[in-house]
């Protein structure tokens, strides 16, 4: 079987369906073949190699050898319009508002945001302007009122805007042994319990600066454009991920650094900008629309109210 070359160009693959839409891709089959033939000889090596590990609390999380995790591969899934089809971020205005955090006008502003970013998706500019309103509004707040918001009405106002087509996909990649990981640009509040809900390994989402238990109105990192890369490419030097070998799942064109770092990259629901580059560099557009009918099985014993612990180091 071809592999795609790295550096974030996936490769021309089939098409099928109305308007060329790519199907799912199946993670899974893959790499099956490689994992038969080499089966035997890893059995043995791992023995030895267990042994030896320095940290053999990651042996054991993986489930292989410290050979096994040098060859680990990751999905990453940014989480707006990729993985839920609103932003998680203005999602929550008339939370905030309900529980005193800001004023009716302010809410009214998040939902009209939310409708814009619905319509029109995200752009430097958008962002950047979100940027500055979410740190000026959000100065001052109690921080465990905010996770405490977020954690009662996940339910409400998340889950029901998760797509099918991401949750399926998600569930495939991790049938196969791979780690997901969700990046986002909206805050760690919210990210974190979606992403332990989604049982991800990691999440990698914008940080808040806090003094004294209250938002300072400052970011400690912004998890957008060419820092979501640059933090995703930190991450797999720490646990040994082979980015040709990832996957990545974006809807916007400010997400192209991150869909270039890994060598599966996927445009989810794209916008125009993404559209043309995925379609020049043949990469597989997928188009995600259904909502989950109930929350499903497999996920209700995931602690919603959880935080995945974001990861450090910038």
């Amino acid at each position: 079987m071809r592999r795609p070359p790295p550096g974030g160009r996936a490769g021309a693959a089939e098409r099928s369906g109305p308007g060329g839409v790519e199907p799912v891709p199946s993670p899974k089959k893959a790499y099956v073949q490689r994992a038969k033939v080499t089966s035997q000889s890893s059995s043995r090596s791992s023995r030895r190699n267990l042994a030896a590990c320095p940290f053999p609390l990651c042996c054991r999380i993986v489930g292989t050898s410290v050979e096994g995790r040098k060859q680990a591969i990751a999905a990453f899934f940014d989480l707006d319009k990729t993985i839920i089809s609103r932003s998680s971020t203005l999602a929550f205005g008339p939370s905030f508002y309900r529980h005193g955090l800001i004023t009716r006008s302010q809410a009214f502003r998040s939902a009209f945001g939310q409708l814009i970013f619905r319509l029109k998706g995200a752009d430097d500019q958008r962002m950047e302007r979100i940027r500055g309103e979410v740190c000026a509004l959000c100065r001052g707040w109690p921080a465990d009122r905010v996770s405490e918001i977020v954690a009662r009405h996940l339910d409400q106002i998340i889950l029901p805007h998760v797509y099918a087509e991401a949750h399926r996909l998600i569930a495939s990649h991790r049938d196969s042994g791979q780690d997901i990981i969700v990046v986002s640009s909206s805050g760690q509040e919210m990210v974190g319990p979606i992403g332990a809900w989604l049982g991800a390994s990691e999440v990698i989402a914008t940080r808040m600066a806090v003094a004294d238990g209250c938002y300072t109105g400052e970011m400690e990192f912004w998890a957008y454009g060419e820092a979501k890369a640059q933090k995703v490419r930190e991450l797999a030097l720490q646990r040994g991920y082979r980015l040709p070998e990832c996957f990545a799942y974006s809807d916007s064109v400010t997400d192209l650094p991150l869909l270039e770092a890994v060598g599966h990259p996927h445009a989810v629901n794209p916008d125009r900008a993404l559209r043309r580059i995925a379609r020049e560099r043949c990469w597989p557009v997928l188009a995600f629309s259904s909502r989950l009918a109930a929350r499903p099985a497999s996920m209700s014993g995931c602690a919603t109210t959880s935080m995945i612990p974001p990861v450090q180091g910038m």
